[in-house]
């Protein structure tokens, strides 16, 4: 099977299995999706794993290509993100600013895995946080967000927004599905793309910062 077949079977196993999550649900249907996205069984993400156990987070049976999309940085200059990221460790997620749980935790978590990692190793990395909600988050909207996580890391964070038409392919380009609800509902997937401009792994709401920061140093020596 090529690289674009696999590239392609993943994105639908994505789209089908994992689905999206509610920012700001009640307690039960908190507890609905963390089932559904706890990468230690449940069927949907069962589906994406491979049969190994490389990785702390989730081992994706075929490897997600890195996406090509272009969307307008928190400078107001445009982004382009394969050309931007390419033969660099990233991490790449779909949230807004005013999600009042899985965003804010993510971006929490990312930013502790950065402090444990190796400085140089930190350096490297690059963190893209695309906005699900357009409308309201505009360039400055996102710094001033994503400012709260990354102020004290060598390699700050980036936010990317512009038309929902935009956004909406990002998301497509990347295999997550599209949001919903004015992107309140969105995907909690968390994806790590390597030098080889795959991603073998993903994390989400039952991965913590360890996780991310222990599968950082696996990815960037492999």
């Amino acid at each position: 099977m090529t690289a674009p077949v696999r590239g392609r079977l993943a994105a639908l196993l994505l789209a089908a299995g994992l689905g999206l999550t509610a920012c700001g649900s009640d307690d039960g249907e908190q507890a609905a999706a963390a089932e559904g996205h706890d990468h230690g069984g449940g069927g949907a993400v069962a589906e994406l794993e491979g049969p190994g156990d490389d990785y702390a987070g989730i081992d994706l049976r075929d490897p997600f290509q890195r996406p090509s999309f272009t969307l307008t940085d928190t400078t107001g200059a445009e982004y382009d993100f394969a050309t931007a990221t390419a033969g660099k460790p990233t991490l790449l997620f779909f949230g807004y600013t005013n999600c009042p749980d899985i965003c804010p935790t993510t971006m929490a978590d990312v930013a502790l895995a950065l402090r444990d990692v190796d400085p140089a190793l930190a350096e490297q990395v690059q963190v893209v946080f695309v906005t699900t909600d357009p409308g309201f988050d505009t360039p400055q909207v996102l710094g001033e967000y994503l400012g709260r996580f990354d102020a004290d890391l060598p390699t700050r964070f980036v936010g990317l927004t512009g038309d929902q038409e935009v956004v909406d392919q990002a998301q497509l380009s990347a295999g997550v599905p599209l949001a919903e609800d004015d992107g309140r509902l969105h995907s909690s997937l968390l994806l790590l793309y390597g030098a080889d401009d795959e991603a073998h792994v993903a994390f989400d709401a039952g991965n913590t910062s360890r996780d991310i920061a222990g599968d950082l140093e696996t990815v960037a020596g492999a």
